[in-house]
Protein backbone atom coordinates (compact mmCIF):
# COMPACT_ATOMS: atom_id res chain seq x y z
CA UNK A 1 0.00 0.00 0.00
CA UNK A 2 1.08 3.71 -0.36
CA UNK A 3 3.34 4.89 2.11
CA UNK A 4 3.18 8.19 3.70
CA UNK A 5 6.70 8.33 2.32
CA UNK A 6 5.36 8.22 -1.01
CA UNK A 7 1.86 10.00 -0.61
CA UNK A 8 2.99 13.11 -2.11
CA UNK A 9 4.62 11.94 -4.82
CA UNK A 10 2.17 9.43 -5.89
CA UNK A 11 -0.63 12.26 -5.70
CA UNK A 12 1.04 14.29 -8.14
CA UNK A 13 3.12 11.10 -10.50
CA UNK A 14 1.28 8.33 -9.95
CA UNK A 15 1.94 5.43 -11.50
CA UNK A 16 1.20 4.65 -15.21
CA UNK A 17 1.49 1.21 -15.65
CA UNK A 18 2.13 -0.22 -19.81
CA UNK A 19 0.60 -3.51 -19.37
CA UNK A 20 -2.09 -5.62 -17.34
CA UNK A 21 -3.40 -8.78 -18.60
CA UNK A 22 -6.51 -8.26 -16.45
CA UNK A 23 -9.30 -8.37 -19.16
CA UNK A 24 -7.59 -11.72 -20.35
CA UNK A 25 -7.96 -13.21 -17.04
CA UNK A 26 -11.57 -12.42 -16.35
CA UNK A 27 -12.28 -13.96 -19.94
CA UNK A 28 -11.08 -17.56 -18.88
CA UNK A 29 -11.88 -17.78 -15.14
CA UNK A 30 -15.82 -15.95 -15.77
CA UNK A 31 -16.04 -14.70 -19.58
CA UNK A 32 -16.38 -10.99 -18.37
CA UNK A 33 -19.01 -11.42 -16.00
CA UNK A 34 -18.31 -8.60 -13.79
CA UNK A 35 -20.91 -10.06 -11.31
CA UNK A 36 -19.47 -13.08 -10.71
CA UNK A 37 -15.95 -11.60 -10.32
CA UNK A 38 -16.49 -7.72 -8.56
CA UNK A 39 -12.78 -6.39 -9.44
CA UNK A 40 -14.22 -2.97 -7.34
CA UNK A 41 -13.49 -5.44 -4.23
CA UNK A 42 -10.05 -6.49 -2.87
CA UNK A 43 -9.56 -9.89 -4.65
CA UNK A 44 -6.43 -10.46 -3.02
CA UNK A 45 -7.68 -14.57 -1.94
CA UNK A 46 -9.17 -14.85 -5.44
CA UNK A 47 -5.74 -15.61 -7.36
CA UNK A 48 -6.04 -12.12 -9.19
CA UNK A 49 -2.95 -9.60 -9.11
CA UNK A 50 -5.48 -6.61 -9.90
CA UNK A 51 -8.74 -4.76 -8.35
CA UNK A 52 -9.62 -1.51 -8.01
CA UNK A 53 -8.57 -1.26 -4.40
CA UNK A 54 -5.44 -2.60 -4.33
CA UNK A 55 -4.15 -0.19 -7.90
CA UNK A 56 -5.81 2.68 -5.47
CA UNK A 57 -3.43 1.44 -2.70
CA UNK A 58 -0.22 0.74 -4.58
CA UNK A 59 -0.87 4.29 -6.57
CA UNK A 60 -1.36 4.30 -9.68
CA UNK A 61 -2.91 6.59 -11.59
CA UNK A 62 -3.27 5.31 -15.28
CA UNK A 63 -3.32 1.43 -16.77
CA UNK A 64 -2.74 0.17 -20.09
CA UNK A 65 -4.96 -2.78 -20.19
CA UNK A 66 -4.11 -4.97 -22.44
CA UNK A 67 -6.99 -6.81 -24.86
CA UNK A 68 -4.40 -9.76 -25.66
CA UNK A 69 -6.07 -12.76 -27.38
CA UNK A 70 -4.29 -16.06 -28.48
CA UNK A 71 -1.72 -16.22 -31.48
CA UNK A 72 -3.78 -19.92 -32.38
CA UNK A 73 -6.49 -17.64 -32.74
CA UNK A 74 -7.29 -17.58 -37.04
CA UNK A 75 -7.84 -14.49 -38.63
CA UNK A 76 -10.95 -12.98 -38.03
CA UNK A 77 -11.81 -14.91 -34.84
CA UNK A 78 -8.61 -12.64 -33.37
CA UNK A 79 -10.41 -9.42 -34.33
CA UNK A 80 -13.89 -10.08 -33.16
CA UNK A 81 -11.66 -12.13 -29.85
CA UNK A 82 -10.13 -8.38 -29.33
CA UNK A 83 -13.24 -6.03 -29.68
CA UNK A 84 -15.01 -8.16 -27.38
CA UNK A 85 -11.32 -8.04 -25.10
CA UNK A 86 -12.05 -3.71 -25.69
CA UNK A 87 -15.85 -3.60 -24.84
CA UNK A 88 -14.56 -5.40 -21.68
CA UNK A 89 -12.53 -2.35 -20.67
CA UNK A 90 -15.38 0.14 -21.69
CA UNK A 91 -17.67 -1.39 -19.52
CA UNK A 92 -14.92 -1.74 -16.63
CA UNK A 93 -15.02 1.59 -16.97
CA UNK A 94 -18.64 2.39 -17.05
CA UNK A 95 -19.63 -0.21 -13.99
CA UNK A 96 -17.01 1.49 -11.58
CA UNK A 97 -17.33 5.39 -12.87
CA UNK A 98 -16.85 6.65 -9.47
CA UNK A 99 -13.08 5.24 -9.49
CA UNK A 100 -12.35 4.99 -13.24
CA UNK A 101 -12.99 6.63 -16.95
CA UNK A 102 -11.30 5.74 -20.38
CA UNK A 103 -8.75 8.14 -21.71
CA UNK A 104 -6.99 7.97 -24.67
CA UNK A 105 -5.16 11.40 -24.77
CA UNK A 106 -2.69 12.71 -22.61
CA UNK A 107 -4.88 15.40 -21.63
CA UNK A 108 -7.94 12.94 -21.03
CA UNK A 109 -5.24 11.44 -18.97
CA UNK A 110 -4.71 14.40 -17.05
CA UNK A 111 -8.17 14.94 -16.51
CA UNK A 112 -9.07 11.78 -14.88
CA UNK A 113 -6.16 11.91 -12.38
CA UNK A 114 -7.27 15.29 -11.49
CA UNK A 115 -10.56 14.25 -10.88
CA UNK A 116 -9.50 11.65 -8.47
CA UNK A 117 -9.63 8.72 -10.60
CA UNK A 118 -7.99 6.24 -12.14
CA UNK A 119 -7.43 6.37 -16.34
CA UNK A 120 -8.57 3.01 -18.29
CA UNK A 121 -6.16 3.03 -21.23
CA UNK A 122 -6.53 0.00 -24.50
CA UNK A 123 -3.48 -1.42 -25.56
CA UNK A 124 -3.36 -3.78 -28.22
CA UNK A 125 -1.06 -7.13 -27.81
CA UNK A 126 -0.40 -8.54 -31.17
CA UNK A 127 0.03 -7.78 -34.75
CA UNK A 128 -2.32 -10.71 -35.38
CA UNK A 129 -4.92 -8.80 -34.22
CA UNK A 130 -5.41 -7.19 -37.36
CA UNK A 131 -5.26 -9.78 -39.51
CA UNK A 132 -3.51 -8.01 -42.20
CA UNK A 133 -5.86 -5.52 -42.42
CA UNK A 134 -5.18 -1.73 -41.61
CA UNK A 135 -8.97 -1.16 -41.56
CA UNK A 136 -9.00 -3.26 -38.49
CA UNK A 137 -5.83 -1.13 -37.29
CA UNK A 138 -8.26 1.60 -37.63
CA UNK A 139 -10.86 0.56 -36.33
CA UNK A 140 -9.26 -0.71 -33.23
CA UNK A 141 -8.03 2.97 -33.05
CA UNK A 142 -10.98 4.21 -33.20
CA UNK A 143 -12.68 1.77 -30.51
CA UNK A 144 -9.71 3.49 -27.68
CA UNK A 145 -6.55 1.43 -28.61
CA UNK A 146 -3.67 3.57 -27.51
CA UNK A 147 -1.18 1.08 -28.58
CA UNK A 148 -0.23 -1.75 -31.48
CA UNK A 149 2.26 -4.71 -30.15
CA UNK A 150 3.33 -5.77 -33.07
CA UNK A 151 3.50 -9.65 -32.54
CA UNK A 152 3.56 -11.42 -29.65
CA UNK A 153 5.03 -15.36 -28.72
CA UNK A 154 4.68 -16.13 -32.66
CA UNK A 155 5.48 -14.17 -35.92
CA UNK A 156 3.03 -12.18 -38.43
CA UNK A 157 3.48 -12.45 -41.94
CA UNK A 158 4.89 -9.16 -41.81
CA UNK A 159 6.67 -8.79 -38.44
CA UNK A 160 9.16 -11.03 -36.55
CA UNK A 161 8.71 -11.89 -33.19
CA UNK A 162 11.34 -12.19 -30.41
CA UNK A 163 9.53 -15.95 -29.29
CA UNK A 164 9.56 -17.43 -33.23
CA UNK A 165 12.16 -18.13 -36.02
CA UNK A 166 12.53 -15.23 -38.37
CA UNK A 167 10.85 -15.13 -41.01
CA UNK A 168 10.60 -11.92 -42.78
CA UNK A 169 14.01 -10.46 -41.20
CA UNK A 170 12.21 -7.55 -38.93
CA UNK A 171 9.88 -6.31 -41.23
CA UNK A 172 7.96 -7.21 -44.48
CA UNK A 173 6.76 -4.68 -46.49
CA UNK A 174 3.45 -4.64 -44.68
CA UNK A 175 5.17 -4.30 -41.59
CA UNK A 176 6.32 -0.87 -42.97
CA UNK A 177 2.84 0.34 -43.74
CA UNK A 178 1.14 -0.51 -40.38
CA UNK A 179 4.19 1.37 -38.58
CA UNK A 180 3.74 4.31 -41.18
CA UNK A 181 0.01 4.15 -40.27
CA UNK A 182 0.46 3.66 -36.48
CA UNK A 183 2.41 6.95 -36.82
CA UNK A 184 -0.46 8.80 -38.86
CA UNK A 185 -2.87 8.08 -36.17
CA UNK A 186 -1.27 8.97 -33.48
CA UNK A 187 -1.14 5.60 -32.06
CA UNK A 188 1.75 3.95 -30.22
CA UNK A 189 4.42 1.40 -32.01
CA UNK A 190 4.73 -1.10 -29.41
CA UNK A 191 7.99 -3.12 -29.68
CA UNK A 192 7.96 -5.46 -26.69
CA UNK A 193 7.83 -8.98 -27.76
CA UNK A 194 9.61 -8.01 -31.45
CA UNK A 195 12.75 -9.49 -32.52
CA UNK A 196 15.55 -7.24 -32.36
CA UNK A 197 15.46 -7.10 -35.83
CA UNK A 198 12.23 -5.65 -35.73
CA UNK A 199 13.71 -2.97 -33.15
CA UNK A 200 16.01 -1.76 -35.50
CA UNK A 201 13.25 -1.75 -38.36
CA UNK A 202 11.03 0.43 -36.70
CA UNK A 203 13.08 2.87 -35.28
CA UNK A 204 14.47 3.31 -38.99
CA UNK A 205 10.68 3.90 -39.99
CA UNK A 206 8.50 5.49 -37.44
CA UNK A 207 8.58 8.93 -36.75
CA UNK A 208 7.75 8.49 -32.98
CA UNK A 209 9.54 7.73 -29.78
CA UNK A 210 10.27 4.01 -29.67
CA UNK A 211 7.70 2.20 -27.18
CA UNK A 212 8.41 -0.66 -25.08
CA UNK A 213 4.98 -1.41 -22.68
CA UNK A 214 6.54 -4.59 -20.98
CA UNK A 215 10.20 -5.17 -21.21
CA UNK A 216 13.48 -5.91 -19.77
CA UNK A 217 17.02 -5.23 -19.90
CA UNK A 218 18.69 -8.00 -21.83
CA UNK A 219 22.52 -7.25 -20.57
CA UNK A 220 21.19 -8.87 -16.92
CA UNK A 221 18.47 -11.50 -18.18
CA UNK A 222 19.74 -12.97 -21.66
CA UNK A 223 15.57 -13.50 -22.86
CA UNK A 224 14.97 -12.83 -26.12
CA UNK A 225 12.41 -10.71 -25.25
CA UNK A 226 14.35 -8.06 -23.18
CA UNK A 227 15.67 -5.61 -24.46
CA UNK A 228 19.78 -5.39 -25.97
CA UNK A 229 21.98 -2.42 -24.76
CA UNK A 230 22.08 -1.55 -28.50
CA UNK A 231 18.92 -0.44 -28.84
CA UNK A 232 18.57 1.14 -25.45
CA UNK A 233 20.90 3.34 -26.90
CA UNK A 234 18.81 4.09 -29.33
CA UNK A 235 15.61 4.63 -26.84
CA UNK A 236 18.02 7.42 -25.67
CA UNK A 237 18.51 9.07 -28.65
CA UNK A 238 15.07 8.83 -29.64
CA UNK A 239 14.22 9.79 -25.96
CA UNK A 240 11.92 7.09 -26.08
CA UNK A 241 10.46 4.38 -23.33
CA UNK A 242 11.00 1.23 -22.09
CA UNK A 243 8.27 0.07 -19.60
CA UNK A 244 10.51 -2.57 -17.08
CA UNK A 245 7.96 -5.41 -16.80
CA UNK A 246 7.90 -7.39 -13.30
CA UNK A 247 8.45 -11.25 -15.37
CA UNK A 248 10.64 -13.15 -13.40
CA UNK A 249 11.73 -15.07 -16.05
CA UNK A 250 13.26 -11.84 -17.64
CA UNK A 251 15.15 -10.42 -14.64
CA UNK A 252 17.38 -13.53 -13.70
CA UNK A 253 18.66 -16.42 -16.22
CA UNK A 254 17.70 -18.55 -13.27
CA UNK A 255 14.26 -17.68 -13.63
CA UNK A 256 14.67 -17.54 -17.25
CA UNK A 257 15.36 -20.89 -17.38
CA UNK A 258 12.82 -21.63 -15.01
CA UNK A 259 9.99 -20.17 -17.02
CA UNK A 260 11.48 -22.36 -20.11
CA UNK A 261 10.71 -25.41 -18.30
CA UNK A 262 6.92 -24.09 -17.18
CA UNK A 263 6.45 -22.92 -21.12
CA UNK A 264 7.53 -26.61 -22.35
CA UNK A 265 5.38 -28.08 -19.60
CA UNK A 266 2.31 -25.32 -20.76
CA UNK A 267 2.94 -27.00 -24.23
CA UNK A 268 1.65 -30.17 -23.39
CA UNK A 269 -1.84 -29.13 -21.63
CA UNK A 270 -4.66 -29.84 -23.93
CA UNK A 271 -7.42 -27.76 -22.42
CA UNK A 272 -7.90 -24.34 -24.16
CA UNK A 273 -5.33 -21.54 -22.51
CA UNK A 274 -8.28 -19.36 -21.39
CA UNK A 275 -9.88 -22.34 -19.32
CA UNK A 276 -9.94 -22.53 -16.05
CA UNK A 277 -8.87 -26.37 -16.17
CA UNK A 278 -5.30 -25.33 -18.23
CA UNK A 279 -5.10 -22.33 -15.70
CA UNK A 280 -5.37 -25.54 -12.46
CA UNK A 281 -2.72 -27.41 -14.36
CA UNK A 282 -0.74 -24.65 -14.52
CA UNK A 283 -0.79 -23.58 -10.80
CA UNK A 284 -0.51 -27.47 -10.34
CA UNK A 285 3.03 -27.64 -12.01
CA UNK A 286 4.09 -24.38 -10.33
CA UNK A 287 3.60 -26.03 -6.87
CA UNK A 288 5.38 -28.39 -7.42
CA UNK A 289 8.23 -26.36 -9.00
CA UNK A 290 8.66 -23.62 -6.87
CA UNK A 291 10.14 -20.52 -9.09
CA UNK A 292 14.02 -19.72 -7.88
CA UNK A 293 14.64 -16.31 -5.82
CA UNK A 294 13.75 -13.03 -7.36
CA UNK A 295 12.75 -9.72 -5.08
CA UNK A 296 11.43 -5.97 -5.77
CA UNK A 297 15.78 -5.64 -6.32
CA UNK A 298 15.82 -7.43 -9.50
CA UNK A 299 13.40 -5.57 -10.67
CA UNK A 300 15.29 -2.33 -9.45
CA UNK A 301 18.27 -3.67 -11.16
CA UNK A 302 16.60 -3.54 -14.57
CA UNK A 303 15.06 -0.01 -13.98
CA UNK A 304 19.04 1.12 -13.12
CA UNK A 305 20.16 -0.46 -15.82
CA UNK A 306 17.97 1.02 -18.48
CA UNK A 307 18.34 4.52 -16.73
CA UNK A 308 22.21 3.93 -17.18
CA UNK A 309 21.90 3.58 -20.68
CA UNK A 310 19.48 5.38 -21.78
CA UNK A 311 18.65 7.58 -19.50
CA UNK A 312 16.37 8.28 -16.41
CA UNK A 313 14.11 9.81 -19.04
CA UNK A 314 13.37 6.88 -20.78
CA UNK A 315 12.87 4.21 -18.48
CA UNK A 316 9.10 3.20 -17.04
CA UNK A 317 7.01 0.49 -15.31
CA UNK A 318 5.31 -1.96 -16.98
CA UNK A 319 4.15 -4.95 -14.57
CA UNK A 320 2.61 -7.63 -16.65
CA UNK A 321 0.12 -8.34 -13.70
CA UNK A 322 -2.27 -10.95 -13.95
CA UNK A 323 -0.21 -12.43 -17.72
CA UNK A 324 2.46 -13.70 -15.44
CA UNK A 325 1.93 -17.02 -13.43
CA UNK A 326 4.70 -15.87 -10.57
CA UNK A 327 5.67 -12.90 -9.08
CA UNK A 328 8.86 -11.10 -7.32
CA UNK A 329 8.93 -10.80 -4.03
CA UNK A 330 7.41 -7.67 -3.18
CA UNK A 331 5.91 -7.05 -5.64
CA UNK A 332 2.87 -9.64 -5.44
CA UNK A 333 0.37 -7.59 -6.91
CA UNK A 334 -0.27 -4.20 -8.67
CA UNK A 335 -0.32 -2.44 -4.59
CA UNK A 336 3.49 -3.30 -4.66
CA UNK A 337 4.84 -0.62 -6.69
CA UNK A 338 5.98 1.55 -3.47
CA UNK A 339 8.25 -1.57 -2.38
CA UNK A 340 9.94 -0.39 -5.56
CA UNK A 341 9.91 3.23 -4.81
CA UNK A 342 11.52 2.71 -1.70
CA UNK A 343 14.69 0.15 -2.80
CA UNK A 344 14.99 2.67 -5.73
CA UNK A 345 15.05 5.67 -3.09
CA UNK A 346 17.46 3.94 -0.76
CA UNK A 347 19.73 3.69 -3.73
CA UNK A 348 19.53 7.33 -4.45
CA UNK A 349 17.11 8.12 -6.45
CA UNK A 350 15.30 11.72 -6.26
CA UNK A 351 11.82 11.97 -5.56
CA UNK A 352 11.87 13.78 -8.95
CA UNK A 353 13.96 11.18 -11.02
CA UNK A 354 11.02 8.64 -9.14
CA UNK A 355 8.34 10.98 -10.90
CA UNK A 356 9.75 10.77 -14.65
CA UNK A 357 9.82 6.99 -13.74
CA UNK A 358 5.88 6.89 -12.70
CA UNK A 359 4.75 9.45 -14.79
CA UNK A 360 6.23 12.41 -16.51
CA UNK A 361 8.15 10.08 -19.19
CA UNK A 362 5.36 8.01 -20.01
CA UNK A 363 2.90 10.75 -20.45
CA UNK A 364 5.90 12.70 -22.69
CA UNK A 365 6.01 9.73 -25.05
CA UNK A 366 2.04 9.84 -25.04
CA UNK A 367 1.94 13.44 -25.71
CA UNK A 368 4.82 13.54 -28.19
CA UNK A 369 3.08 10.35 -30.23
CA UNK A 370 0.07 12.10 -30.77
CA UNK A 371 2.11 15.40 -32.16
CA UNK A 372 2.80 13.08 -35.01
CA UNK A 373 -0.38 12.45 -35.74
CA UNK A 374 -1.97 13.81 -39.20
CA UNK A 375 -5.72 12.49 -39.47
CA UNK A 376 -6.03 14.92 -42.66
CA UNK A 377 -3.31 12.63 -44.36
CA UNK A 378 -4.68 10.05 -47.10
CA UNK A 379 -4.88 6.57 -45.05
CA UNK A 380 -2.54 4.49 -45.88
CA UNK A 381 -4.30 1.82 -48.39
CA UNK A 382 -5.65 -1.49 -46.45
Amino acid sequence: MVTERFRPLLASAPVIDGHNDLPWEMRGRVRYDLDRLDVGVDQSGSGLHTDLVRLRAGGVGAQFWSVYVSVRLPGEEAVAATLEQIDFVHRLAERYSDRMALARTADEIEAVRESGRIAALIGVEGGHCINDSLDNLRMLFDRGAMYLTLTHSLNTAWADSATDAPRVGGLGPFGYEVVRECNRLGMLVDLSHVAVSTMEAVLDTSVAPPFFSHSSARALCDHTRNVPDSVLERVGESAGIVMVAFVPGFLTDDCREWMAEQGAFEATITMPDDSPQWRDELAAWIRAHPRPPCTVADVADHVEHIREVAGVDCVGLGGDFDGIAATPDGLADVSGYPNLLEELSGRGWSDADLAKLTWHNAMRVIRETARYADPLAEPTAA
